[in-house]
């Protein structure tokens, strides 16, 4: 495949940004964890469902439609789900009880998802629909020495793999066990793991060679992406919260039972979602699911849309961590409406036109460098603006971007644009304020404050403000910004 422009991935691996080289542009990879379907998805679970929605769209614009796998699993074996179902249908059998449970949940996770304006992946698959090969890679595992047997559960070894904790970057010696239910008296090493545990009368199971159980947590991925994706596949994302221990456990056992150098080429994570500054929380009665802020009025005293949620968190660059605040949803909001407008006008526009150029992803477009949405929500503006006025390249550009971020259900909102002064609408505060802030975290870890604070404070003066904080996995410092209003 030829003429395919140039696409920059930061690969959580490395630590670096990289150009991105399918091992096989004509079959093209991607993996990324999906629920575990015990309850609705909260608002935290609908960024990687949007984040690699663009990514599986941008990559089937490269590559052609039907170049590209996109496999997203749905787990729907866990110790939650078995504590739910006895909750919610006591007087079930249990296995019925966990279907009622996992069903209904499913069903609703992918009509959040669409609602979300997302694709379907290519395959979504059910951990229990992949048992049998979860069996097999738990064989080869003991059999090539990687695991163990110890009172009828399997565990992976894990000083049997040199490099383990490449993904997170921990030594060994800091790792902290990756099961869900404690094993420690049949461990070798503290940091070992689950890979298939025995099952009670009351709690679901399948016949192994170690008697009736179920696999351990991280199995389960392994499982699914190998028989869709190859032992070797290029791209496998997530959520940060998922690099350890569930990440690294997966590269763990893929490489090990397959003899393979990587699992993924290309790891990709997504940051944290908080909300109004909190840490979402049950407890502190600030849990948000999707269904709730699309079908009741309890978030802000209104229902959002789809798309709305969907732009407010594709604001903020996929890495960093993103403040889900009501504030946040009335700037997306009125962004999506001042589109709304455009659109109608725009397509009054082509019917006009005689010749409509089609819409090409442009070479250097930012979106290329590791899903850089700021200047491209910008430039949408500026399209937006120049349709309007009677250029058809120009309505035929904000069509397609349109398309290619997933907003093709715009139509239902209001067709009057709502002129809401937002800072975040205008183009000349917009533009290279990513770039900027690169540039001030460069001067920062060289130690150069002066010229670090000199941007900070012209930033202010623009009215940016600039949040710092670190990473919780890497302890990497990050900055976030916000319209000072």
């Amino acid at each position: 495949m030829t003429d395919v422009p140039a696409l920059r991935l930061y690969n959580t691996l490395t630590r670096e940004k990289a150009d991105f080289a399918p091992i096989d542009a004509a079959n093209v990879r991607l993996y990324v964890c999906g629920p575990t379907v015990y309850d609705f998805a909260h608002i935290g679970n609908a960024r990687p469902v949007i984040v690699f929605d663009v990514l599986f769209r941008l990559l089937r614009h490269l590559y052609g439609a039907p170049n590209v796998t996109y496999v997203r699993n749905i787990t729907d074996v866990d110790d939650k789900i078995n504590a739910r179902a006895l909750r919610d249908f006591p007087d079930l059998p249990l296995n019925e009880a966990i279907r009622a449970v996992t069903e209904k949940t499913e069903t609703q996770f992918r009509d959040d998802a669409r609602a979300l304006g997302s694709l379907e992946p290519t395959v979504q698959p059910r951990a229990t629909e992949n048992i049998a090969e979860m069996i097999t890679i738990i064989e080869a595992l003991i059999a090539r020495g990687h695991a163990y047997v110890a009172a009828g559960e399997v565990l992976f070894d894990t000083t049997s793999m040199a490099d383990y904790g490449a993904l997170s970057h921990r030594n060994l010696d800091e790792q902290q066990a990756g099961a869900r239910i404690a094993v420690d008296a049949h461990k070798k090493s503290p940091g070992d793991f689950v890979l298939w545990k025995l099952s009670s009368d009351n709690e679901p199971g399948w016949d192994s060679p170690w008697g009736r159980g179920r696999p351990g947590w991280h199995i389960e991925c392994s499982a699914m992406s190998h028989r869709y994706l190859g032992e070797t596949f290029d791209i496998h994302g997530g959520g940060l919260d998922l690099i350890f221990p569930h990440h690294e456990n997966e590269i763990a056992q893929s490489r090990c039972a397959h003899g393979t150098k990587n699992m993924a080429n290309v790891w990709m994570h997504n940051g944290f979602v908080q909300i109004e500054g909190r840490k979402m929380s049950k407890s502190d009665g600030n849990f948000v699911t999707i269904h709730d802020l699309l079908h009741t009025e309890n978030f802000g005293g209104r229902k959002w849309p789809g798309e709305v949620l969907r732009l407010a968190m594709l604001m903020t660059q996929y890495r960093q961590p993103i403040d889900f605040s009501l504030k946040r949803l009335e700037e997306a909001q009125g962004i999506v409406r001042r589109w709304a407008d455009a659109k109608v006008r725009v397509a009054a526009l082509l019917a006009e036109s005689s010749e409509v150029p089609a819409w090409i992803l442009p070479q250097d477009s930012p979106i290329l460098d590791d899903l850089n949405l700021y200047p491209v929500i910008t430039g949408m503006n500026q399209l937006a603006t120049d349709a309007v006025k009677g250029d058809p390249a120009a309505a035929a550009a904000f069509l397609g971007l349109l398309d290619l971020m997933g907003f093709e259900a715009i139509e239902h909102l209001s067709q009057q644009a709502t002129d809401l002064d937002l800072s975040l609408a205008d183009e000349d505060k917009w533009a290279g304020v990513t770039q900027r802030i690169e540039e001030r975290l460069a001067l920062l870890k060289a130690r150069n404050f002066t010229d670090a604070d000199r941007i900070r404070d012209e930033l202010l003066t623009e009215g940016i403000q600039l949040k710092d904080g670190k990473d919780p996995q890497t302890g990497e410092r990050v900055t976030t910004w916000e319209v000072k209003r």
